[in-house]
């Protein structure tokens, strides 16, 4: 996402967990690339919203910037289990992760959000089709659409377009990277896939991208899954 925002001209604040060095292998490539990236370290469910709100206004200046044009929201994690197994403190830490740190991130950067700005969350496609072992994961996204439909009413007089992306089965290192290092998951995803196999980050990158960009300025409160028609 971030390599693709930056070639389309996009300045970039991205956000790490742990993995500080390939975040900076990332700012690194976007200023090869001509771009201007800043990282920074986040974790959704620990950072004090206030503090990483205010590195964010020093990086912005450090940019040549005051506000956010766009928000994307992409904390996440995997979790597999029957519902009948679901452990209640694992559905709530996924609760905090997927619903409660985007809510609280976004009140947080509203009042640097500029007007006519964007808000993206993220979903999956699984909140469309099932796959049994991911029912609690995809309640949680399910409420994440939900909340975005009405964050897109509420904020729509300010001109903020709030959207979600629901990525299908994509070969990164999510889940333990399954899907693009495990043959038989990958060739089951390939399976139930309509173009026959499963997605490649770039291809998601390329989507945000064209999501956030003015000339989609008269999509919001809109749900757009990227699956290659996975489930149909």
């Amino acid at each position: 996402m971030a390599l693709a925002l930056s070639a389309s001209g996009w300045n970039v604040i991205g956000t790490y967990r742990s993995r500080a060095e390939e975040a900076e292998t990332v700012a690194q490539e976007v200023s090869e690339r001509g771009g201007r990236a800043a990282m920074l370290p986040f974790d959704a469910e620990t950072t004090d919203l206030a503090e990483f709100m205010a590195k964010v206004q020093e990086a912005l200046s450090n940019l040549g910037s005051e506000t956010i044009d766009a928000l994307v929201n992409n904390a996440g994690s995997a979790h597999h289990a029957p519902i009948a197994d679901t452990d209640l403190d694992d559905l709530d830490a996924m609760y905090r992760l997927h619903v409660r740190a985007p809510l609280a991130l976004t009140q947080a950067a509203l009042p640097l959000l500029t007007d006519g700005g964007r808000v993206l969350f993220l979903s999956t496609g699984l909140a469309r089709f099932a796959l049994p072992g991911y029912g609690a994961y995809a309640a949680m996204k399910g409420a994440v659409e939900v909340m975005a439909r009405y964050a897109a009413k509420e904020l729509g007089e300010r001109g903020i377009r709030v959207n979600t992306i629901a990525p299908g089965a994509i070969e990164t290192d999510f889940g333990g990277g399954a899907v693009r290092d495990n043959p038989e998951v990958n060739a089951h995803v390939s399976a139930m896939t309509a173009l026959g196999r499963p997605g490649l980050p770039q291809e998601i990158g390329d989507a945000v991208a064209a999501i956030l960009s003015s000339d989609m300025r008269w999509m919001s409160g809109e749900r757009i899954e990227i699956s290659g028609g996975q489930g149909l």
